[in-house]
């Protein structure tokens, strides 16, 4: 996750961005930047301010009470998820395993009075191929597969087919999930990666465990893919947000409205505060 935030004990006025990821459950700082540019617009649009606006007024000498911000503005009414567009098509040969290095090349945003629909508008705006209906291929590492059940179970529930791996496949067998049980890709034909390429899987659940299978099998498996316009989720998180939004659409069509609609009394008065007099 990224923290934008002032910085007064270091003497600075600025909206630093900080990197802070988790790794089994204790957050890393990462990486500090002294700027926000990708982050401060996202927030103005989410919370209807200009902050960017806002700053440049501070630094010309106005004051928080001046320009009318004493607290942090916050939605009311809807959710904004950002997310990432990342071209693992331009990068050959590149796992599409999240890490801490810089590959993003834009982010775009969705907007929903819920956080499902937000996210479905998100994952769509950044290429995700999102299906209505189909097979999720679902592998897990072992300290995931509990926590892939419920995910598991919400995709029968809205009609999807599931097909599993060995140890996913059992896991969800004893908790009374319906599965189809597929080959991994070392361990015979037909594979998994025959379905993909079968144009049988819609939808990739895979965490990786880090071993030599997932290094060379897992790898290959997530490279098709992309070649093949699969959307791949690689993280618990993001399985069960996906889920979510997949549930989300299936209610209905997702409802596009104008960001404007979300702020209908915003009135930018910067101009005036740059012309007032102290």
């Amino acid at each position: 996750m990224s923290v934008s935030l002032h910085t007064p004990d270091i003497n600075r006025t600025s909206l630093p961005r900080i990197s802070v990821p988790p790794q089994d459950n204790i957050p890393y700082i990462i990486e500090a930047n002294p700027r926000a540019s990708r982050t401060v617009p996202f927030v103005a649009k989410a919370v209807g301010h200009p902050i960017a606006k806002y700053a440049s007024l501070i630094m010309s000498g106005k004051t928080l009470p001046e320009i009318g911000l004493t607290e942090e503005p916050l939605p009311t009414n809807h959710v904004a998820v950002k997310e990432v567009v990342i071209p693992f098509n331009k990068f050959p040969g590149c796992d599409t395993l999240l890490g801490p290095e810089m590959r993003s090349t834009g982010e775009v945003m969705g907007i929903d009075a819920t956080f499902a629909g937000a996210y479905a508008k998100a994952a769509i705006a950044a290429g995700l191929r999102l299906p209505k209906s189909g097979k999720v291929f679902i592998t897990m590492t072992d300290k995931h597969k509990a926590d892939i059940v419920p995910i598991a179970k919400m995709l029968v529930s809205l009609g999807y087919g599931v097909v599993a791996t060995g140890g996913t496949h059992k896991a969800l067998k004893d908790a009374g999930v319906a599965a189809e049980k597929v080959f991994k890709i070392h361990e015979g034909r037909p594979n998994v990666m025959d379905m993909m390429r079968n144009g049988d899987i819609k939808l990739i659940m895979m965490t990786s465990s880090g071993d030599k299978y997932d290094l060379s099998d897992g790898k290959d498996l997530r490279r098709l893919a992309v070649t093949n316009s699969i959307p791949s989720v690689t993280t618990i998180a993001g399985c069960k947000a996906t889920a979510e939004a997949l549930k989300a659409m299936s209610t209905g069509p997702l409802v596009q409205t104008p960001i404007q609609d979300y702020f209908p009394d915003y009135y930018d008065d910067s101009v005036e505060l740059i012309f007032q007099q102290k």
